[in-house]
This record gives C-alpha cells, sequence and structure tokens, in this order.
C-alpha cells in the first residue's frame, strides 16, 4: 500500500532531527536559577526555581521526559555555546526550505516566535489545526508540496484548562501579557457576547485571527479562563482527546521555533469528528478540509504506521457513541481511507 505523500530526502529527515534536538537544548538557554525536578500526583515536573529579592521563585518548565532530563543538565555548557548553536540552527532552516518543506510566512512565522517567546508552549499550549497539519512533515518524513488542506491563515492555540490553574496558582504565567504582544503585532481584541472575556484577536491588514480553545467537560461548550495565558477560550467537546499527549516540534522561521502540536494520528481521527460537526453549519468549507486532511493522513499511517493509527482510532471509537457516530458518518465520505483503515485493523489484528 503506497503512503499519498512523497518521500523527504534521508538527508532532510537527519537535518529536521538535528532542528529539534537543537531547539530542544535551547530551552535551558531560558533557566534563569537551577533547574529542579518535583513529583506532583505520582508524575515528574521541572521547574526553574531562582531568587528574587530575599523570596524564592519557581517556574515551570515541563513534564519529564529524557530530552528535557538531559538538556536540564546540560544547560550550563549550553549557555557557553549559544551562538554558535544559533548560527546551526538558521543553516538547518534554510536547508529544509531550500528542500521544499512547508515554513510560514512572514506573519505567521513572527506570531508563532512572539508566542513561544511569551512563554506560551512551555506552559502547555498546544498548536492546533492547519498550521499544526503542516508542521507534521518532518515527523512524518514527507513533503505535502501544493497540498491544498495545508492552506489556513487562522492560528488555533489550545490550552487544558485545569494545567492553567496550576501553573498560575504556583505563580507561572505569559510573560510579557499575550494581549500586549498582540497589541505589538497589530492584533485587535474581538469582543465576546460575555463583556471582559476575549478568546480571539484579529489582525486587521491580513485578517488573520488568533483564537484561543480550551476543552470542555460539561453539556455546555461556553468561555473558559486560562489564568496562565491571561486569555478567555472557547470550550469545545473532543478537543481533550486530540491535545492529550502533545509533541513538540520545529517551525521553520529564522533560527527555528520550538511548538507544541498534537501526535498526527490523534489529529486524524480528531478531523473526522470536527469535519462531522461542521458539515452543515457555516464552516461547511472548513469540513471539506478537515477531511482532506485526515483522508491524506490515514492513508499514510495505514501504509507507514498502522500501530500507531488504530490505537488513535480505538482511543476515540471506544469513547462513547456519540465519537463513534462521528467517526463512521465522515469515514463513509472517505472510501478509500476507510479501506485503509480496514486494512490497519486487519493487519495489527484489532
Amino acid at each position: 500500500m503506497k503512503t499519498p505523500y512523497d518521500a523527504l530526502p534521508m538527508s532532510a529527515q537527519a537535518a529536521w532531527q538535528d532542528l529539534r534536538r537543537l531547539l530542544k537544548d535551547a530551552e535551558a538557554e531560558d533557566i534563569i536559577g537551577a533547574p529542579k525536578a518535583r513529583k506532583i500526583a505520582g508524575k515528574i515536573y521541572w521547574y526553574d526555581q531562582y531568587r528574587l529579592g530575599d523570596a524564592v521563585k519557581e517556574r515551570y518548565i515541563g513534564p519529564d521526559e529524557p530530552a528535557r532530563r538531559a538538556a536540564m543538565e546540560a544547560y550550563i555548557n549550553l549557555r557557553e555555546t549559544r551562538a554558535a548553536r544559533a548560527k546551526d540552527r538558521a543553516r538547518l532552516v534554510s536547508l529544509l526550505r531550500a528542500e521544499g518543506m512547508a515554513a510560514p510566512d512572514l506573519e505567521t512565522g513572527r506570531i508563532l516566535s512572539a508566542l513561544a517567546q511569551t512563554g506560551a508552549f512551555r506552559l502547555g499550549s498546544t498548536l492546533i489545526g492547519t498550521h499544526a497539519y503542516r508542521l507534521y512533515e518532518g515527523v512524518l518524513g514527507v513533503r505535502f508540496g501544493a497540498d491544498q488542506a495545508a492552506v489556513t491563515q487562522d492560528i488555533d492555540v489550545a490550552q487544558f484548562r485545569a494545567l492553567s490553574v496550576a501553573l498560575a496558582d504556583g505563580g507561572d504565567a505569559v510573560d510579557p501579557a499575550l494581549g500586549e504582544t498582540f497589541s505589538d503585532l497589530e492584533f485587535s481584541p474581538v469582543p465576546s457576547l460575555e463583556k471582559g472575556r476575549v478568546w480571539r484577536w484579529e489582525q486587521s491588514k491580513r485578517k488573520t485571527l488568533v483564537e484561543f480553545l480550551t476543552p470542555s467537560f460539561e453539556a455546555e461548550e461556553k468561555l473558559r479562563d486560562l489564568p496562565a495565558l491571561g486569555v478567555s477560550a472557547q470550550s469545545l467537546h473532543f478537543l481533550n482527546y486530540l491535545i492529550r499527549d502533545p509533541i513538540r516540534v520545529p517551525v521553520l522561521y529564522r533560527q527555528g521555533v520550538l511548538v507544541q502540536v498534537p501526535k498526527p494520528a490523534r489529529y486524524a481521527i480528531h478531523k473526522l469528528i470536527v469535519a462531522e460537526r461542521r458539515r452543515d453549519g457555516p464552516e461547511a468549507g472548513k469540513s471539506r478540509k478537515d477531511r482532506a486532511q485526515a483522508d491524506l493522513l490515514i492513508r499514510h499511517f495505514a501504509a507507514e504506521e498502522p500501530y500507531a493509527l488504530v490505537d488513535a482510532y480505538r482511543d476515540a471509537y471506544e469513547t462513547g457513541p456519540r465519537w463513534r457516530q462521528k467517526i463512521d458518518a465522515s469515514l463513509r465520505r472517505l472510501p478509500e481511507a476507510r479501506d485503509a483503515l480496514d486494512r490497519a485493523l486487519a493487519e495489527t489484528g484489532a
């Protein structure tokens, strides 16, 4: 079974891995004091512990994982070679762009870079939507080319509210405030029906929207506050599945920007659900793009990583009847994806 995408040259795949490694290493450069590991509810999290006047402060870095642990241990040496590593990252970005990999336009690159600099992704925010889809080239080792399913201007960012509250309660938040950052980028807040709550910003010259979202665990999908980000967010059902266990990937802008995105197999299955939700409403055009992205990713995973696809599918399909209804309805409109998924299920014995 052939994947629908063209493979990236091995040299480009290696360069992408090198860029991601260098960006992960560079996370340690933002440490103010000394890294400290803390166990919370059975899991290990890293904090930056530093002194401010007579007080000892802590700033959240992220969950424990081998790459982050190694970066924490090596942060002193990394500081000494900062300029050389930045030059290496810029060289790799240029190389990957020359290979035809998807890169953001100037304005999108500026926005994602600004969000990263405020600490939004460090604080658990996840880039979702088509901008995340575009970044899967390096993850999958493929080239999307002129894929119309990968065209967008709007930027969607999601965060779990419980995490946002816990971080804010611990004294950690974006810096500078996102409202200030968006103002510098010539964005204006879009008024919402709830006075005093803003979850969308629009850039007047390009009509680009940045929207903040959060999972809904209640019957209603209402606005909720994300205190660590200092914004409100539109809560949505099914979003918790998408942003669980995200991955970090580079954006090909300047010296590279490290952002957080959903796992691509989860993204594919989630797009089946979202496409059905939007099918008959004012966003029917987005529904068609949702299905196109799901179709291509499902066929790729069926050919290259069937176990990852089946795991993501089973996790969603077995959640409940509403999930199954939406997934099945979308797959009926995507016969090639349905056949590919069936083959993956048969191959893995699921």
